[in-house]
């Protein structure tokens, strides 16, 4: 039976929409990332940064899938034992925006509805748009075992909540209180620290009168917030400033509200700073918080939680906060007190999810003690390194936030996520929860009504507190509940702690410091072995991707115009090193992207490489082919081999370093360079005729191709799997879970790279050498080579035949000496090597020199018209300044095209 019947053969055209979602379909339905938790060896492990159920893919989520997805699959092809755990977060903020916003279009609120109903609606929302992202994830290719993907409110993951909150209490390391806390009028919720952002604003500073009560004079209070004014219960000085000593012990009369308050000394207060006198209202405010404590004043809460003022402000009850701020001043204005006003810009804290400036509020709230936690992440980062930063760097951002931590709020004024295993005891006498209700936490409103019964007697009622929890509380759980914590699983034994966390540098104290802290006490282990930072993608004008800064570029965008695979390849190949931001260069009207394009067109030349190859393997396998032997191998055969197995080494090295960028930069140099237009060219005439040479060509062409599709496969999958699929016919097998290539040292010889490499320049040398002397691609010429150097002789005369092959050389001479010429030549020099071209015969030396004189004459017209309008002031003064830069690129252009004209008459000796 004829073999061509059989022969598998590649498409023509390589196409990426077709060829990625057949392998992301089959590389599920097979189940080739299931991870065996029983199975024995080394293990590498990630639990992926959960993206909010409420998102969908971005240009982060991309960047970092990549990045994450190389590592899975090298390791998973290295022969660890390999799990890559997927997973979404509830995101409770998120969800309520969404909620409250097509409530709002109804014309009713979650409060007119009811938990249960909004449970209810959230719960279908997730249903309904939970998958979007985890199908995203997919089409990027990520190779995680989905049989295991979590929810950060599965019942899993919610059991480990419980459970890590009832030990946290029971240690008395979470306790509840009435104190300043950040407030989010928009989601009506407190938030912590971490979630507000600082921005700087122009706004004002006003200079108030608090006149003294004796009547004896008054003091100046500065403030950017004069509504607050309205809560002040006490003015506050240096006990060491001299100008105010003698007031101390005194009182002022408060403006529009008449309370008297007193002015007592406090080493907070700066005297530098304003007019050294600071208005202090203990219920809105930080430092006056402190203060309001240390000296027992009263604390005056003026503010409602939707940023309206209540009962306590007076005649401002009702306004919103910067209403009553224009209303305050203007009746302090009416009434004598403002003695100026100033434009400030200062830094206000806003709301990340909200938007919206918070307002420090008293409040009673759930707090986590954060210094135990993070000193025991101290302890482990400064005895043991661990974890280990990458880039090193980010280790002392890490210590200094884990140093300057304050406790931790943790209830939010949310329904969505978990609730806080918290239940009220409700007695006859005690119907309505207090600060001072009795509380009892556990694990089920069971246990808490077992424990209440035997402290409150059979007649009481539970009532479970209402606030959940903040949503960073679960996700500092992630690396262990993800596996099964509490209980001791075998998920958890085995691939616990993770090995590498991936994530960005803007997340560290957001998420990073929660997880090694959560960790650190309840498994006394660091969640991951290593922290992998990488940097932010920014835009053309290299300013970070954001949807407020409506600058972000959709990936699925680029994934249906350029494919998965193309797109994955530029962001890991932009990696400058770890940490190092990336720049997409991107044409925003037309959904271009040129570093993209060139990675497609990396995809079309390996695919049309590995036609041309296996076109001539005539349906044989590598498998059946063999391995190449080494007494057969001839020069060409010994450099690939010898590149191929440098490429392997160097690529496992990078990618151990996190060197991602660099690992994917030299595969693209070798496969690109030296494979394609380089052995494939080399090889080209043997495997015309059926000799033992064209089998040792097919044989290594075969290895290097097989080899360098499992090289790449961690960065470009789907078209290595589909290439590699065709080239082995395995239609049992993946190349996702083949080994990944061993370096052969034996194989490697640097000297003989080194030997090609001046071959390499010499053929590019006569090949610009003819394309100067327009001699004909399909004709022939003789080519003298001289160089004194022996060892450079030998290299030449040992690739006599590829310099004849790929320079189109029919006579070459190799000498010492050059002899007179006697006929014209074009000239070329390799290092110290003279290259000579004789022309006679083969170009018309007089029709060449009169059409390059020709064109340097034009361009020398150009030159000098150009010069003439930009040595006029009139033009250079008058004309728009992009026609006058234009102008100056032209002329900057002509004057590169007549140097290089000029050297190529030159040459014509």
């Amino acid at each position: 039976m004829s073999m061509t019947a059989t022969i598998p053969e590649l498409p023509t055209q390589y196409d990426p929409k077709t060829t990625e979602s057949k392998w992301q379909d089959a590389w599920e339905t097979h189940q080739v990332f299931k991870a065996d938790n029983s199975k024995e060896g080394e293990t590498y492990s990630i639990v992926i940064p959960p993206p909010n159920v409420t998102g969908s893919l971005h240009m982060g989520h991309a960047f970092e899938d990549c990045l994450m997805d190389v590592l899975v699959r090298y390791h998973r092809m290295c022969g660890y034992n390999t799990l890559c755990l997927p997973g979404t977060d509830h995101a409770s903020i998120a969800v309520h925006t969404v909620l409250d916003r097509q409530l709002k279009a109804e014309g009713i609120t979650r409060y007119d509805i009811g938990r249960e109903k909004f449970l209810e609606k959230a719960w279908e929302w997730k249903q309904e748009s939970g998958g979007k992202i985890v199908n995203q994830l997919k089409k990027m290719g990520l190779s995680a075992d989905w049989s295991r993907e979590r929810f950060t409110l599965d019942e899993g993951l919610s059991k480990a909540v419980r459970t890590a909150f009832v030990k946290l209490y029971e240690a008395g390391l979470i306790y509840r209180g009435n104190y300043l806390v950040n407030w989010c009028p928009a989601s009506l919720s407190a938030v912590s620290d971490l979630e507000v952002e600082s921005k700087e604003v122009e706004g004002h500073l006003w200079h108030f009168r608090y006149p003294l009560s004796d009547g004896s004079g008054h003091v100046e209070v500065a403030t950017t917030r004069p509504e607050t004014m309205l809560g002040d219960t006490g003015v506050a000085v240096n006990p060491n400033d001299e100008r105010y000593k003698n007031l101390i012990g005194k009182t002022i009369t408060l403006p529009i509200v008449g309370r008297e308050i007193p002015i007592f000394a406090d080493e907070l207060v700066d005297p530098e700073f304003g007019t050294g006198c600071v208005k202090v209202t203990p219920a809105h405010d930080p430092n006056d918080f402190e203060m309001g404590n240390r000296h027992q004043l009263p604390f005056i809460n003026i503010m409602n939680k939707d940023g309206t003022l209540n009962e306590n402000a007076g005649i401002f009850e009702g306004q919103d906060r910067y209403v009553a701020r224009k209303n305050v001043v203007k009746k302090l204005e009416e009434d004598g007190f403002l003695i100026k006003t100033e434009k400030y810009n200062h830094t206000v804290p806003y709301s990340d999810r909200g938007k919206v400036p918070v307002e420090p509020l008293l409040s009673t709230q759930w707090f986590v003690k954060i210094d135990p936690l993070s000193q025991k992440a101290l302890k482990f980062l400064d005895e043991n390194n661990s974890p280990n930063f990458v880039p090193e760097r980010w280790k002392k951002v890490y210590r200094d936030w884990l140093v300057k931590l304050k406790d931790w709020c943790i209830s939010r004024q949310l329904w969505w996520g978990h609730q806080i295993p918290a239940w009220y005891v409700i007695s006859e006498t005690n119907g309505e929860i207090t600060d001072n209700t009795p509380f009892i936490v556990a694990h089920s409103e069971q246990e808490a009504l077992e424990k209440a019964k035997k402290d409150y007697g059979d007649t009481i009622q539970l009532e479970q507190d209402p606030d959940v929890l903040d949503t960073w509380f679960s996700s500092g759980l992630w690396p262990f509940s993800t596996l099964g914590w509490p209980d001791n699983t075998q998920d958890l034994k085995t691939y616990y702690p993770t090995s590498t966390l991936v994530t960005g540098f803007d997340i560290i104290f957001f998420w990073v410091a929660r997880m090694t802290m959560m960790a650190g006490y309840f498994t006394d282990k660091m969640p991951f072995q290593d922290v992998y930072i990488h940097g932010l993608v920014r835009d053309e004008n290299g300013k970070k991707m954001s949807k407020s800064s409506n600058n972000g570029i959709d990936p699925l965008i680029l994934i249906e115009k350029y494919g998965t695979d193309a797109l994955r390849y530029t962001l890991i190949k932009e990696v400058a090193g770890a940490g190092q931001d990336i720049s997409l260069q991107y044409d925003r009207k037309t959904d271009e992207s040129e570093s993209v394009e060139a990675s497609r067109n990396f995809a079309n030349k390996l695919w049309n490489a590995a036609r041309f190859v296996m076109m001539h393997l005539k349906g044989e396998t590598p498998q059946s082919l063999g391995t190449p032997e080494i007494d057969k191998l001839e020069l060409s055969d010994r450099w690939i081999l010898s590149r191929f197995h440098q490429t392997v080494q160097q690529t496992r090295d990078d990618i151990k370093a996190y060197g991602l960028g660099e690992a994917a930069k030299g595969l693209y140099e070798f496969i690109w360079g030296d494979f394609c237009d380089w052995y494939i060219e080399l090889v080209k005439t043997r495997l015309w005729d059926e000799t033992p040479s064209r089998e040792v060509a097919r044989q290594t062409l075969a290895y290097v191709l097989d080899g360098t599709l499992k090289l790449l496969h961690p960065f470009m999958p789907h078209i290595t799997e589909e290439i590699w699929q065709t080239l082995t016919q395995s239609n049992d097998q993946f190349i996702a879970l083949q080994a990944y290539p061993a370096v052969n040292n034996s194989l490697i010889n640097p000297d003989l790279e080194d030997s090609f490499t001046l071959l390499f320049e010499t053929i590019r040398t006569l090949r610009n050498m003819r394309a100067e002397a327009d001699i004909k691609p399909g004709v022939k010429v003789s080519v003298i080579l001289q160089s004194e150097n022996e060892q450079e002789r030998t290299i030449l005369e040992s690739g006599r035949k590829y310099i004849q092959d790929l320079g189109k050389v029919d006579n070459l001479t190799i000498t010492s000496q050059l002899e007179q010429q006697t006929e014209q030549v074009v000239a070329g020099v390799v290092g110290t090597i003279q290259a000579l071209i004789p022309l006679s015969g083969v170009v018309d030396i007089a029709s060449l020199r009169a059409k390059l004189e020709k064109n340097l004459g034009k361009v020398e017209a150009e030159i000098k018209s150009l010069s003439g309008r930009l040595n006029n002031p009139g033009f250079v003064n008058k004309a728009p300044e992009a026609v006058v830069q234009g102008a100056r690129d032209s002329l900057a252009e002509a004057e590169k095209q007549a140097e290089i004209l000029r050297e190529r008459l030159k040459r014509l000796q």
